[in-house]
């Protein structure tokens, strides 16, 4: 029976999955690497260390299996959004990754939106993406500000998987998912955009070959084929950005359909079928297939990162206490244990900045509400809740440009687990299903191997792989207190906007 490779290619980590020809999982490898954080607003990674968790990953997926019997057809991606780097003529880095998370070019951003606010609006208007830090445009322009003697150098920008599938093919190449999350695509036309690139100061000629999702080369480095146990004449897929796969991989595929994603950030999106601009600028719109398909969503920087967070610097602890079970699963049972609203304790989940819904990179998370009486568990739910009113509120944004959603799909770390799935179910009031199949991202990357090769036709396809659904339904007795808690928490978000900057500031010029 022939196999597929779906790799996933994340911010803090690489998951590759071999599949059956019907998405039966045969192996699985993955491969971790640092997120480089040592200033304040900077969130980089190296590139050849991503690029050899791939290769790793890759041979130790294609070594758990026979690959004579299970013949090994297509090796598809899913990839994290908004990655940057630049390489020289020789295809050599002259930078490191700068990652979705890396908000150094704030000031860029921050420049643009008061002295040419028309232009901020038409480059929205013409890409799709959100006037922010994490978009690469805004990076580069950064770049060429702060270190001019490298941007004169670049001959190629590229994001993470263009750089991956240079060093295999030599060829520089992305797809329109990918392509469009850079803020250098014009939705209209599904070409590099001239008003984005003068405003960069780069040309066409510097960015990758502009293909479809379900293209694929072929052309492999013998080495690397041979390194990773492929035929050399192996169908690598180009796929797609994570976001989008995320949706497909849990069956998304339909308008109406909201799929929610918590992994280290977290988003909430859904396909269209036309481009959807919000003429406030607060969501995004990517084509995925193009003239087929679109994705409307927002991205949000606080996710499992901030659990994270929980376990690290308020649960400290919890290594001297021999626990016989994972520490987040210790303190997800502690947040059962606390009623609906956390006892009136609210937390601003900022500890990132924030994209979607606010857009604010100066942005800052904070307990808000704490008395005495409040414990650790307490704050332990309060932040569980505070990840779900931040995503809540994107919906919201949503709704008023894709309509009222019809069904959410959860997907990520967190739909493994019941408390954080009811808990949401509760706060939107609406049933959340969760399907079986968590690896949304590399199930759905293989599925655009077999489109790829005319193995299938439509992405609701993909549906008979995702196997079983849990349902989490809402419980009507945490609706009022969840509806009052989440009207303070837009409002206390909203009236600290002006004291996120000063904090901000702050901590850039005084922090240790």
């Amino acid at each position: 029976m022939a196999s597929y490779i779906g790799v996933d290619i994340g911010t803090t980590s690489t998951k590759t999955i071999i599949y059956s020809d019907d998405a039966k999982i045969l192996g699985a490898a993955t491969e971790y690497y640092p997120l480089i954080t040592d200033r304040p607003d900077k969130a980089e990674e190296n590139p050849d260390t991503i690029f050899q968790a791939v290769v790793a990953s890759i041979k130790n997926v294609t070594e758990q299996i026979d690959t004579t019997s299970n013949p090994i057809k297509a090796v598809s991606f899913s990839v994290q959004q908004h990655s940057l780097m630049a390489v020289d003529e020789d295809g050599n880095p002259l930078t490191n990754i700068l990652t979705w998370a890396d908000n150094r070019s704030e000031k860029i951003v921050a420049n643009l939106k008061k002295n040419q606010p028309e232009l901020a609006k038409k480059l929205f208007e013409n890409t799709g993406v959100p006037t922010h830090p994490m978009a690469p445009i805004f990076k580069l322009a950064w770049l060429k500000k702060t270190s001019p003697s490298i941007f004169n150098k670049t001959a190629q920008w590229l994001g993470i998987k263009e750089y991956i599938f240079y060093k295999l093919f030599n060829r520089y190449v992305t797809d329109y998912s990918v392509a469009s999350s850079t803020g250098f695509l014009n939705l209209k036309n599904l070409d590099w955009d001239l008003d984005a690139m003068h405003f960069a100061g780069i040309s066409a000629k510097q960015l990758p070959e502009l293909t479809s999702s379900t293209d694929f080369i072929t052309g492999i480095n013998p080495e690397y084929a041979s390194e990773m146990g492929l035929p050399e004449n192996i169908k690598f897929v180009l796929g797609a950005s994570d976001g989008v796969l995320s949706n497909i991989g849990v069956g998304a595929t339909e308008e109406g359909t909201l799929a929610v994603t918590i992994g280290t950030s977290a988003a909430i999106r859904s396909l269209v079928d036309q481009p959807l601009i919000d003429a406030k600028g607060r969501v995004y719109c990517y084509p995925i297939l193009p003239n087929k398909k679109w994705i409307v969503g927002g991205p949000i920087n606080n996710g499992g990162v901030i659990f994270r967070w929980v376990r690290d610097h308020l649960f400290d602890d919890l290594d001297s206490k021999n626990l016989e079970m994972d520490p987040y699963d210790y303190l997800t049972d502690l947040a059962a244990n606390v009623p609906a609203g956390a006892n009136g304790l609210l937390f601003l989940p900022y500890l990132e900045g924030e994209r979607a819904p606010i857009w604010d990179a100066n942005a800052r998370g904070s307990f808000f509400g704490m008395t005495e009486s409040h414990t650790r568990a307490d704050m332990v739910r309060a932040v569980l809740e505070g990840i779900i009113f931040n995503i809540y509120s994107v919906m919201l944004t949503m709704r008023e440009v894709t309509g009222e959603p019809k069904t959410i799909m959860a997907t990520g770390g967190f739909s493994r687990s019941k408390v954080w799935c009811q808990m949401m179910a509760d706060i939107f009031e609406t049933p959340v299903h969760v399907p079986i199949a968590f690896e949304s991202g590399t199930l759905a990357a293989m599925f655009l191997a077999k489109m790829a090769l005319g193995e299938a036709k439509e992405l609701s396809e993909i549906n008979q792989y995702i196997g079983d659904v849990t349902t989490y339904k809402p419980n009507p007795k945490n609706f009022a207190r969840y509806r009052a808690m989440m009207e303070i928490f837009i409002n206390v978000t909203r009236d600290l906007k002006q004291d996120f900057s000063a904090i901000a500031d702050y901590q850039r010029e005084f922090t240790e």
